[in-house]
């Protein structure tokens, strides 16, 4: 363990056993690059003493921040930025002298997240029940669980150490949240749920909602009961207002490590495996098995009791209705291998062109044959 770790963990584990006001003495913390640098593993380059108390953009920076460059469309920044630090990847070639301080890593995204996650930690948790907040006689709440105000916590919850239960929240009957949880305003999680740790659900999150399943009939539509639950496995992320549905029978299952964006709705029966991310306002049919580490991009549909191979990438608004090998980059609907849609695209753009040149021909075809019968 680094010294600079060290350094943190200490000042945290003091801090956080006072007042909010040494919250704000956290938030002015000092640290320097050669401190950074053993943290991140990384190499300086420039001044080690060059200190830091907050982050910025590398477009925004300001004396006493800390930035990074990742993405080479940046990269101009890199030579007038006022940041006392910035973070460069270790094989990045600089064009000419710069100002400030470099640490160079491998991984320059990473690192930068790695120092948010701390930075991050280092603030202050709420602690204890408001006295607004209801919670049952027959729940099981861990000493250091934070619950706001207005809060429900139903019968026979099970809430593990650590996790913080914000405003609003509705935890209803049986479910179960592990440790290190958050649920911030507004989220519901809805009866005999299962949440692991290190769990983060963005306000109006909800949580074992029915499946919609409704079964036609003479008189119009039959509702099928929803008598199994949602298990959301560990260090698992849900965006703002994203729906889980509960499972007919069975469970539906979001595995370790998936990262869901806002308003994005996973059907009944669904199994979305590990470390897979999608964007806002995609949606996932009932009994779809996706598989581990895929990509989706924003918008797009999967069609229901179909499964989506590992390493499936899915370009915005792709509409996949059929099962497909593992690793491909999909776009379009249906859809089709990322390079053809693009070629089909540029097509696309050509279609009142080609029509008219049709035309054309077409015509100059008929004025050919007319000439050769005569």
């Amino acid at each position: 363990m680094s010294f600079f770790y060290e350094k943190i963990i200490k000042l945290f584990d003091y801090l956080r056993s006072k007042c909010y006001l040494c919250s704000q003495i956290t938030n002015k913390m000092e640290f320097q690059a050669q401190q950074i640098a053993e943290y991140l593993d990384g190499t300086v380059e420039g001044n080690p003493q060059a200190a830091v108390q907050t982050f910025a953009k590398i477009e925004e920076g300001m004396p006493g921040a800390i930035s990074f460059l990742a993405n080479p469309k940046y990269a101009h920044y890199l030579y007038e930025t006022e940041s006392s630090i910035v973070l460069i990847n270790q094989d990045y070639q600089l064009e000419k002298p710069v100002k400030t301080t470099l640490i160079r890593v491998a991984n320059a995204y990473e690192a930068i997240a790695r120092l948010l996650t701390l930075y991050e930690s280092m603030t202050q948790r709420r602690k204890g029940i408001h006295p607004l907040a209801f919670i049952s006689e027959t729940a099981v709440v861990a000493d250091d669980v934070y619950v706001g105000a207005f809060a429900y916590i139903g019968d026979g919850v099970k809430i593990g150490a650590g996790t913080q239960i914000y405003p609003h929240v509705v935890v209803e009957e049986r479910a179960t949240i592990g440790e290190n949880c958050i649920l911030y305003p507004n989220v519901s999680v809805y009866h005999d749920c299962k949440l692991g740790n290190r769990i983060i659900l963005h306000s109006g999150v909800v949580i074992g909602a029915d499946g919609f399943g409704f079964a036609p009939a003479e008189d119009g539509y039959e509702k099928i009961p929803q008598i199994g639950i949602v298990t959301i496995e560990d260090d698992v992320e849900l965006g703002a207002n994203t729906c889980i549905d509960r499972s007919t029978m069975g469970s539906t299952y979001i595995r370790k490590g998936v990262k869901l964006d806002n308003l994005v709705q996973i059907g009944h029966n669904c199994d979305i495996r590990s470390n897979t991310v999608i964007s806002a306002q995609s949606g996932v049919a009932g009994s779809t098995k996706v598989g581990e580490w895929c990509m989706f991009g924003g918008q797009v549909g999967i069609a229901g009791h179909i499964e989506v191979a590992n390493r499936t990438h899915l370009g915005a608004q792709t509409g996949l209705i059929s099962n497909k090998k593992e690793g491909v980059t999909l776009m379009g609907s249906p859809a089709i291998d990322a390079k053809q849609f693009m070629l089909a695209s540029a097509y696309f753009k050509r279609l009142p062109d080609l029509a008219a040149e049709v035309k054309a021909l077409k015509k100059e075809l008929a004025a050919l044959k007319a000439a050769s019968e005569e």
